[in-house]
């Protein structure tokens, strides 16, 4: 285990943490809140701890997939632990636990929320609530590997332990250039969707909160009601932008290049905008006499399966008053998710791809036992390696997904609430039924329910192999000789 080079990259992570606070500093200014000053103290002691311990870079910085495994899940603990101490000070989440919640769901992009009343936060606050979001849409990791010069071909370990999907791959051939073409296109987009939401009516703070919770798929609002009281068009445009930035980066990088038979080629896509028209198209149908009219019907539908299905979480309406078939359907779309190499959460479309062809090609083998058959997504074979990591992800999937269920079940909720709390934490979402509905949130769950629900988020958003490998004591056993055997 290399110590060293995982202290050089925590201090990284809070220099960068550091500075990024300086956006909200900047917004408190502006309003003349005096919460700054808790934010400014905070800012100025984690880039000083920052600077301080990574002065010095290592001389072996190579990174293993445990390296990047363990990095990636140090470092975003520790991300979410300095990014709640603000909320604590200021003592508008004096909670730990609770300031913890709230702050791994900001980083994780899942939404959820203790908050009873959003409104009541001060514009600093809610500003680097939102902005949480956005940092951990991309990644922190990533963000590091495009503004720090960091050697070695094996830095891709990183952005793998730390980027949704079944695989990743590099883009351009340097792993920085990768880095820096994925925030570039993430950046674009963000700006492009506050400029554009601001020409149309809607407040410049609001455009930004909102252009962050959209770009990282997160959905924290700064409204009580989360975006039901925005104008329709407003909710329109919105939807549009999260099912954007659910689609696979890729296709913006074949676009960005000219590339464009390659990004209309991609399978994942056509499936995920397919299954968006279909889900959306059954749910109108099912909730139309909910509403005035068909073309109000459709909206509300629209929107509903866009923030579910790429995990942000935004809501328009209280579709836990919808009948059985709708929300029976959302849930799925819980668990699917959004695209790889996505900022949405979910199991992933690309990984159904693979499983469901998977499943084919057994099937067939049974007819057909002397056809040796390839699983092929666009065209190309997917590697057996691939294939394995994707069925290896669907069991501990189960198997986390059955364990949190059953802690928080000591609870005595009912089963929805059980079922769809765990989904949308451990999914990225946000709301969820029942109890955890998109009007209602998650303060009266007890402290280790709580802690659950932070394990799931953090889970869920690294895809659950760095956090496990974070967790499993013999990850450490090297460690453990090597400091025994120096004593001796």
């Amino acid at each position: 285990m290399n110590i060293r080079m995982y202290i050089y990259i925590l201090g990284k992570v809070l220099l960068i943490e550091g500075a990024l606070m300086v956006l909200p500093i900047i917004c408190g200014l502006f309003y003349g809140e005096n919460q700054i000053i808790y934010y400014i103290a905070c800012a100025v002691i984690y880039m000083a701890i920052g600077y301080l311990i990574s002065m010095k870079k290592p001389k072996n910085m190579t990174v293993f997939i445990k390296d990047g495994c363990i990095a990636t899940a140090l470092s975003w603990v520790v991300l979410s632990i300095a990014g709640c101490i603000p909320f604590m000070l200021t003592k508008e989440i004096p909670s730990f636990t609770d300031a913890m919640f709230e702050t791994a769901s900001g980083f994780s992009t899942t939404g959820a929320s203790i908050l009873t009343d959003v409104e009541a936060l001060s514009h600093v606050s809610l500003f680097w609530r939102s902005l949480t979001h956005w940092i951990g849409g991309m990644g922190v990791l990533v963000f590091l590997l495009a503004v720090v010069p960091m050697t070695g071909g094996s830095n891709m370990n990183l952005m793998r332990a730390e980027s949704p999907g079944p695989t990743v791959g590099k883009i351009v051939p340097k792993v920085r250039s990768t880095a820096k073409m994925l925030y570039l296109i993430y950046l674009a987009m963000t700006v492009a969707e506050i400029i554009i939401l601001f020409a149309c009516g809607m407040p410049l703070f609001d455009s930004i909160c909102t252009g962050f919770g959209t770009a990282g798929t997160g959905g924290f609002g700064v409204k009580n009601d989360s975006f039901a009281s925005y104008a329709p068009h407003l909710q329109v445009i919105t939807a549009v932008f999260m099912v954007l930035f659910g689609m696979n980066f890729n296709f913006y990088y074949y676009f960005t290049t000219k590339q464009v038979s390659k990004a209309f080629k991609m399978s994942e896509i056509k499936c995920y905008l397919a299954i968006i028209a279909v889900v959306t198209g059954i749910i109108c149908f099912s909730v139309r006499g909910f509403y005035s009219s068909i073309g109000e019907a459709l909206r509300q539908s629209f929107f509903q399966v866009a923030t579910i299905i790429t995990t942000t979480g935004f809501g328009t309406t209280d579709f836990d008053l919808w009948p059985s078939v709708p929300k029976l359907l959302l849930l799925g779309l819980m668990i699917v998710g959004a695209c790889a190499s996505s900022t949405g959460g979910g199991i992933k479309v690309a990984r159904f791809q693979i499983m469901f062809k998977t499943v084919k090609r057994e099937i067939q083998s049974y007819i057909h036992p002397k056809t040796v058959k390839q699983i092929l997504i666009d065209g190309k074979a997917v590697d057996g390696e691939v294939v394995r990591s994707v069925a290896l992800y669907f069991f501990i999937y189960l198997i986390i997904f059955s364990a949190s269920m059953f802690v928080v079940a000591f609870e005595g909720h009912d089963l929805v609430t059980i079922f769809s709390s765990v989904a949308a934490t451990f999914n990225n979402i946000g709301p969820g039924l029942s109890l955890v509905g998109p009007t209602q949130n998650y303060a009266f769950f007890n402290n280790i329910s709580k802690w659950v629900f932070i394990f799931d988020m953090l889970a869920g958003r690294l895809e659950l192999m760095p956090l496990i490998v974070f967790l499993t004591p013999t990850t450490y056993r090297g460690l453990f000789k090597k400091s025994l055997s120096s004593k001796a």
